[in-house]
């Protein structure tokens, strides 16, 4: 297993390291710290993947936003990658590639990474089709958990491997790897009609 690289070894500026993000308690001092432990792990599932941010400037109980645009303010040793709109203008998304990326980010109180099914450069192949369950009226987590077994059930029959995961919020998700080359076009009509068969 590699090693996590200690802060100090990392040139990354740390602003209000006590500040509580959490009703719990963590400061972002500790949030970083484990990004940074858990770099190993995730990175290799990040990798060349376009992220969106969600950020929590006052904390989880604070307002938030969405952040695709990298900030004016990124670092030039930040990796980014321009996508062009379809209708028109551009998208500086920024890749975590890296533990200093990582520690980075979560500076921003990045708390939630959303990052996109493709690798950059290839934009129109994702590398995975994902079944997001989430509950909503008459249904609650334990029966986005069923779903996921029954769709686990005609995925096995299907020869298609497949894992669930928690969404981070409240529901939960299951993912089915693509290890061929399909597009996002291709695979739509399987997904949709995996939807309305279950």
């Amino acid at each position: 297993m590699k090693q996590s690289a200690p802060l100090d070894s990392l040139n990354v500026h740390i602003s209000n390291p006590t500040k509580a993000l959490y009703p719990s308690g963590y400061t972002k001092a500790q949030i970083i710290d484990y990004y940074i432990q858990v770099a190993p792990f995730i990175l290799s599932h990040l990798k060349d993947r376009p992220v969106t941010m969600k950020r929590y400037p006052d904390g989880v109980r604070g307002e938030f936003f969405y952040e695709k645009n990298a900030p004016t303010f990124t670092p030039a040793w930040v990796q980014t990658f321009t996508v062009v709109r379809k209708g028109g203008g551009q998208i500086r998304y920024i890749l975590l590639n890296d533990a200093r990326t990582l520690a980075w980010a979560a500076n921003l109180a990045n708390l939630e990474i959303h990052p996109f099914l493709h690798r950059v450069p290839e934009l129109q192949r994702p590398t995975s089709i994902v079944f997001d369950l989430d509950p909503g009226e008459g249904a609650d987590v334990l029966t986005c958990a069923q779903m996921a077994h029954w769709l686990k059930v005609v995925l096995d029959q299907l020869g298609l491997h497949s894992y669930a995961k928690v969404s981070g919020s409240k529901g939960m998700q299951v993912y089915v790897p693509l290890n061929t080359p399909v597009t996002y076009q291709e695979k739509e009509p399987f997904a949709k009609t995996m939807a309305q068969f279950l």
